[in-house]
């Protein structure tokens, strides 16, 4: 059974969520504040956080950025700011998605449930031996254990960064468009802004190139995204 934190100081927003999630069989614990979070979290790393932006203590982008620096666990940000800028920030320092309050229990347990989905159980391999690596010139990803390497070094990757990566790799000389890469991440029922995706496609390239890998992921204008030469 999947795992859970719950991270929101609203007693009332907390209570709404563990219903949702008992009624869908998820187990879940809570916590009201960013010290809270951070502490459940070590004492017992969840398989999803659902993580409230304006928490006390620490924040909710001060909670993501400190577990980013151990951990690529999938994070789904509450806020109740219906602002842009907020939703972009969220996903460029490491969220997976976002709900905006007030929201429907019924899609955020969707939502929830799509991250797990992807997660817990990544698309089949294509080769032949199960256990090899999709490779791209000097770009390889193990899609059992969620791991991406360029050139033999590792580049941490978030489920969302990868998740979009797996896909452009296992076809890099078709032209993706952006329909087909939301619909892969998010699912055709779940409407998630263009930005969402233009924030996931900007870390991916920006980590590549830490790695080495640079221009990996080309636009084609008009059309979409695909894998370029990955070799240097």
């Amino acid at each position: 059974m999947p795992r859970i934190l719950i991270v929101d100081d609203d007693a009332h927003i907390r209570e709404v969520i563990t219903f949702a999630l008992d009624s869908a069989g998820i187990a879940h614990r809570t916590a009201a504040d960013g010290t809270q979070a951070l502490a459940a979290f070590a004492e017992e790393p969840p398989d999803l956080i659902i993580l409230d932006v304006g928490i006390p203590e620490k924040d909710g982008f001060e909670v993501c950025r400190t577990i980013r620096r151990t951990s690529e666990v999938p994070i789904l940000f509450l806020t109740a700011r219906d602002d842009e800028i907020d939703r972009v920030v969220g996903l460029e320092i490491g969220g997976d998605d976002y709900v905006t309050k007030p929201f429907s229990p019924r899609e955020l347990v969707a939502r929830v449930r799509t991250i797990l989905k992807r997660t817990r159980h990544p698309e089949p391999q294509v080769a032949d031996d199960p256990a090899a690596p999709l490779q791209h010139g000097k770009l390889a990803l193990n899609t059992d254990r969620f791991l991406c390497w360029f050139d033999g070094v590792e580049i941490p990757l978030t489920q969302s960064e990868f998740n979009l990566l797996n896909h452009l790799i296992r076809r890099p000389e078709m032209v993706h468009t952006r329909a087909q890469l939301l619909a892969h991440l998010y699912g055709n029922n779940i409407h998630v802004s263009d930005r969402t995706l233009d924030s996931h496609i900007r870390n991916l390239r920006a980590k590549l190139a830490g790695g080495g890998c640079r221009n990996a992921v080309k636009t084609i204008r008009g059309v979409g995204l695909r894998l370029d030469t990955c070799n240097s």
